[in-house]
């Protein structure tokens, strides 16, 4: 009788239905998806999640072997203190305004959870990152979409004040575009805007200005990093942020107790100590880019001028999405996006000059073929 009654509790348990349970945002809500990855076994020239195709400075690779000598048997540094000094020596700031993340995904988690709460708002342009809408949909907050002029710029409008507004989030470079907005454009944001403005800068060491030092001169600025793109850490995940020393203290309340790992750590301390290394990198990277965008536009594309490792690239005349899937019978992943109102794009990372070139003789065969 007992096996028997149990055996029907695990049954009826086995048809519980999940909107009993999970809180209703999250039933209602689609989920970030990643960039295509390969499955075991599948060989593709990756040019869809901007990546650095060249491997890291071999200082990390050494920093990694020394900190693994070490064990893992205890736990990391929580703060990342190594990190937050070669931060702060590199740009010439206070250590106590630098908060590490387990990349910069885990700062804007950080971020959208110390400032926006159930109900309140959290503003991002459009087309943009998509985890910004996902991060205030998992907060059970809202969000408002603004979209970018035709020319990439900002309207007055995203600087608007509203009762509910708690946050707001600007990727420079923008993603997909690559586009930026010049410096004195944000601190006008910022000193406009009644609430915090994170300047979300995964890509601005490919460009040529950064807002970091806006930090001092407005403090509802608060700046993003990752060292996934610029730094070729992408497997590593690890991010970093500066803000005002009144921020980092609030924020440090909300993040795991210990986010970033110890080989972490020391692999992100090594890098942003190599200066050597980011200028090589960055200046092939920056080259590569800028073939790539020269000859799109010559096959018929239209490409804003990127500031990021990628480049976005759109026609009216034909679909994309063939393009998309031509490459990919080809070994070659793009991104491919479709932004209701804006349209659909492909963006593509830049990666050797062996991989372009590969890309470019494909999408070139299918334009003589289809066109």
């Amino acid at each position: 009788m007992f096996s028997f009654c149990l055996f029907t509790k695990i049954q009826k348990n086995r048809n519980i239905h999940v909107q009993h349970y999970v809180r209703p945002e999250i039933i209602a809500m689609n989920g970030y998806v990643p960039g295509e990855q390969p499955k075991a076994g599948q060989q593709y020239v990756k040019l869809n999640t901007n990546e650095n195709p060249y491997r890291a400075s071999e200082k990390v690779y050494d920093a990694i072997r020394q900190a693994a000598a070490l064990g893992v048997s205890r736990y990391p540094d929580p703060v990342g203190t190594a990190v937050r000094m070669a931060v702060s020596k590199k740009f010439n700031i206070d250590p106590d305004s630098v908060l590490c993340g387990n990349g910069s995904d885990d700062l804007l988690t950080i971020l959208t959870r110390t400032f926006v709460g159930s109900g309140e708002l959290l503003r991002l342009p459009y087309p943009t990152y998509i985890l910004y809408r996902s991060l205030a949909e998992i907060q059970g907050a809202d969000s408002e979409s603004v979209s970018f002029n035709s020319d990439w710029t900002l309207p007055d409008t995203f600087f608007a004040a509203t009762s509910k507004l708690r946050l707001v989030f600007l990727p420079n470079p923008n993603s997909p575009s690559g586009t930026v907005i010049p410096k004195s454009r944000i601190l006008e944001i910022a000193e406009h805007l009644s609430c915090p403005l994170v300047v979300d800068e995964a890509y601005a060491d490919f460009a040529e200005e950064h807002c970091i030092d806006l930090v001092e001169k407005c403090d509802k600025i608060i700046v993003c990093r990752t060292l996934s793109k610029s730094y070729a850490l992408a497997g590593l995940r690890f991010g970093y942020l500066v803000a005002s020393p009144k921020w980092v203290a609030q924020m440090m309340k909300v993040k795991d107790s210990y986010n970033c790992d110890s080989l972490a750590i020391a692999a992100a301390t090594a890098a942003i100590g190599d200066d050597d290394w980011l200028t090589e990198n960055r200046t092939k990277i920056m080259a590569t880019r800028t073939r790539l965008t020269e000859q799109m536009r010559r096959f018929g594309f239209d490409v804003p001028t990127s500031h990021a490792n990628f480049t976005w690239n759109t026609r009216k005349d034909i679909s994309l999405k063939p393009i998309y899937d031509f490459l990919k019978n080809h070994g070659i992943l793009v991104r491919y996006m479709d932004y209701p109102q804006w349209g659909e794009g492909l963006r593509i990372s830049v990666g050797t000059e062996e991989q372009i070139d590969q890309c470019l003789n494909l999408i070139e065969k299918f334009l003589i073929e289809k066109l």
